[in-house]
């Protein structure tokens, strides 16, 4: 009998977020993250689970509330693990004006995928990893499982709009999410939590 390879998907939530944005996709951030991993597998393939690498926002207080609705929606799916970085202040000159502006970015999310992928193999938890990312930071742990894993093959989906050549090489298979993989895979408008509280998709994702 027919044995399924297990997959474990590793989601960079920043990079399929600004991937969205940049293809105005908007109506779509209300992603089902697990449906998404699984819609975008190729046959004889099982999602085993799903991991997801963010960051918490602060400012504005609206944006705190909608990223906060859509983790709660996430925290009900079963076989799904959130990762949390940061978000660093760094001070930066414009270049047009010279005025100094306190700039935040993300930190921590390209090293907790990295850990999470390469204990994973260890422990052997997947035959396939697939990344949902176009960081080419990630070639690390890529080229590391492709030297010390040759049994495991790490497929590569790149977010809309996202790519990167270093992990196109590096990966065993990639793909391009398309926006039909995308728009079968959103939440529905309502999402009930364990404690019976219904959450609601935000207004501004409509």
């Amino acid at each position: 009998m027919d044995i399924n390879l297990r997959v474990v998907a590793y989601i960079d939530g920043f990079n399929l977020y600004f991937g969205l944005k940049s293809a105005k996709l908007k109506r779509f951030y209300w992603l089902n993250l697990q449906s998404l991993a699984r819609n975008i597998l190729a046959p004889g393939q099982d999602l085993v689970f799903t991991k997801y690498f963010t960051s918490r926002v602060s400012y504005p207080p609206d944006k705190e509330k909608r990223q906060s609705t859509f983790i709660e929606a996430l925290e009900t799916l079963s076989d799904l693990k959130i990762y949390y970085g940061h978000f660093q202040s760094n001070l930066q000159r414009c270049r047009k004006c010279g005025h100094k502006v306190w700039v935040p970015s993300e930190k921590m999310t390209d090293v907790n995928i990295a850990v999470e992928m390469m204990s994973d193999a260890y422990q052997d938890l997947f035959d396939i990893a697939l990344l949902i990312s176009a960081d080419s930071d990630l070639s690390a742990p890529l080229r590391a499982i492709k030297d010390l894993f040759p049994n495991k093959r790490v497929v590569v989906a790149f977010p809309p709009q996202r790519h990167s050549v270093q992990l196109q090489h590096l990966a065993h298979a990639y793909l391009q999410i398309g926006r039909a993989s995308i728009a079968k895979s959103v939440f529905p408008e309502k999402v009930q939590k364990a404690d019976g509280f219904t959450l609601t998709r935000p207004p501004e994702w409509i």
